[in-house]
């Protein structure tokens, strides 16, 4: 299989296709027009041949004169001399000169060659067309055949008498400059051919130095994995946008083996105290047996109560982790939901998480577009932030107006400094530490209401404690 061109190579063959098209063009352009400027000076030459040196009507009728020396009669086709014994001059800068006669009769003028008779030099004769330019081919004075460029016009002697007269020159009066032109110009094209490769090579090696440079980078970083390995981008041409796109695309990759390293070492710290907690009560309850020494009831029953826990705190943290490393492109089928529905769902959720605390909720409709089983469970992860963290009688006020979803607490609040890491993944404020929790909860939030297309933002609620806002576009009736 042939083996294909580098670009570098490409753009030279192009470079030189195109110069040698536009070369070729502008070459036969100018053979053209040449051509057309020595057929306008030999026909000149020969309409002003025409002119004064044309037949001239004082010579009796039948008769057409042409010099002193010469007059023809038209019905014999014949030449009268009127100085016999003498050859007449030559009749003009013409080559060769002929007369047709109206019924297409070639008459030969002596010393002056013949021609071949076209139709239009017979419908000239006949008087049907003024004059006529043509080529043909014809015999000069010495015998030789020769293509010439005819000029005919018409005649009518005295007695009405219908006649032509033919002038001829030869062509090789533009036939040899042209020919030489020709040539000319054929070198000429291969030479600026042969320039225009050389020049379309080197321009393609500076134009694409850039890439080359741009093509050294990506093989290091695939070679090394050394996504931190930048680009010089400067000016605003293709390249240097290329460039930049580049950097922006390896700083991105960064970030997200950044994120991903991160997410594992926090996944393995978050799973290391759950899972410590069940060895060490899954080791006790295993000695107990081995040794036959069983555990006070109460012990026992605790133990096995902090053994439910931590499973339920596992299957919590792998839920969490299951979701948020659902790729963004695997997004769920999205449907007309009931907002005030799913909260009002939610709702009675928290009520059996919380026993002991007052949940005020307050709905009005809403419908919006988007996963019921992810929206509901962001709603549950925000009434759990508010139960974890209110008094144990205090009180936590939901509402849902105009696609606005309120939840607010009256536990300790936030620390102004740390609202900004609220949606992190697996953060968690120093006075939350002690809580039970994965610190998932409000990053799963933030995930599922940016997919429905809305905004969600915690804040400071006046008088202590806190307010989450959720906003999600929607209208106040469902969709026909």
């Amino acid at each position: 299989m042939t083996k294909r061109l580098t670009l570098r190579a490409r753009l030279a063959l192009l470079t030189a296709t195109a110069v040698a098209l536009a070369v070729a063009a502008c070459a036969t352009t100018s053979w053209f027009l040449v051509r057309g400027q020595l057929y306008a000076e030999l026909d000149r030459r020969l309409k002003s041949a025409a002119g004064p040196s044309s037949p001239q009507g004082d010579a009796p009728p039948r008769f057409l004169r042409f010099t002193q020396q010469l007059t023809y009669d038209l019905q014999n086709c014949q030449p009268t001399a009127t100085n016999q014994g003498s050859k007449p001059p030559p009749p003009g800068p013409y080559k060769i000169l002929q007369l047709v006669t109206a019924d297409g009769r070639p008459c030969a003028v002596p010393y002056a060659g013949s021609l071949s008779v076209t139709d239009a030099d017979v419908e000239v004769a006949k008087g049907q067309r003024r004059d006529s330019l043509h080529d043909c081919t014809g015999v000069d004075e010495s015998g030789e055949q020769v293509s010439v460029r005819v000029y005919t016009v018409q005649f009518q002697a005295d007695d009405g008498t219908r006649a032509a007269v033919s002038y001829a020159l030869p062509l090789d009066e533009v036939e040899g400059p042209l020919s030489t032109l020709a040539w000319l110009l054929i070198a000429v094209s291969a030479l600026g051919v042969l320039v225009s490769a050389a020049a379309g090579l080197v321009i393609a090696r500076a134009s694409l130095r850039p890439v080359d440079e741009l093509t050294d980078v990506v093989e290091h970083i695939a070679r090394t994995e050394d996504l931190d390995t930048r680009i010089p981008a400067e000016g605003v041409d293709e390249i240097a946008r290329l460039s930049r796109s580049f950097n922006t695309m390896t700083a991105a990759l960064a970030a997200s083996r950044e994120r991903q390293q991160q997410l594992i070492a926090d996944a393995g710290h978050e799973l290391r105290t759950p899972l410590t907690s069940l060895r060490t009560n899954i080791d006790l309850l295993m000695r107990s047996e081995d040794t036959g020494r069983p555990l006070p009831p109460e012990t026992r029953h605790r133990m096995l109560v902090s053994v439910k826990a931590q499973m339920q705190e596992l299957s919590s943290l792998v839920g969490d982790l299951l979701e948020l490393a659902r790729p963004e492109q695997d997004e769920p089928v999205q449907e007309e939901v009931g907002l005030h529905e799913v909260v009002e769902r939610a709702v009675e959720r928290a009520r059996l998480r919380g026993p002991g605390l007052r949940i005020d909720a307050e709905t009005k409709p809403w419908y919006v577009h988007g996963d019921p089983g992810s929206l509901e469970r962001a709603v549950v992860n925000l009434l759990d932030n508010a139960v974890k963290f209110s008094p144990s009688d205090g009180t936590v006020e939901v509402r849902l107006a105009d696609g606005e979803l309120t939840v607010r607490d009256h536990g300790p609040g936030i620390d102004p400094e740390d609202l900004p890491h609220v949606f992190d993944r697996f953060w968690r404020s120093t006075s939350a530490r002690s809580l039970p929790g994965s610190g998932l909860g409000l990053s799963i939030v933030s995930r599922v209401v940016q997919e429905s297309g809305g905004e969600v933002r915690l804040d400071s609620a006046d008088g202590g404690g806190t307010l989450a806002r959720v906003r999600l576009p929607g209208a106040v009736a469902p969709a026909a």
